[in-house]
């Protein structure tokens, strides 16, 4: 491979000359992966975790299952806001709720499904 300076050069003019804009805008407190914070704003992220006992099949009763330990973990999040305004946040913004459903069967488990949830909000501290 074949070393060239200048393309070097280049790249690094263009970082030096982007990121002073970056930094001027009185707005952004932090740069944490791809998201913005706000001064005086944290995010909060909650999991949960559960096992719902049950049929783990195609049936029309494991699809019913599986809806209602995903209302679960939706229920779950509707009310975080309210509880996170009780005890810490001013203000609170849902950024996200992941489900994540896996079967479990076989001859020495109990069938049904494990229910991975988790959310991400974004609050203004009191």
């Amino acid at each position: 491979m074949k070393f060239r300076p200048r393309l070097i050069s280049a790249c690094i003019g263009l970082l030096v000359v982007t990121t002073p804009g970056m930094a001027q805008s009185q707005r952004v407190f932090e740069q944490g992966g791809a998201a913005l914070r706000q001064e005086g704003s944290v995010r909060v992220q909650t999991s949960i975790n559960f096992f719902v006992a049950g049929p783990s099949g195609d049936s029309d009763e494991a699809q019913k299952l599986r809806e209602r330990a995903r209302r679960s973990v939706y229920e779950m999040a509707a009310r975080e806001c309210d509880l996170l305004r009780e005890v810490l946040a001013r203000d609170c913004r849902m950024e996200s709720v992941n489900t994540n459903i896996n079967r479990q069967f076989g001859p020495q488990q109990a069938e049904g499904f494990h229910i991975n949830g988790s959310m991400s909000f974004q609050i203004t501290l009191k």
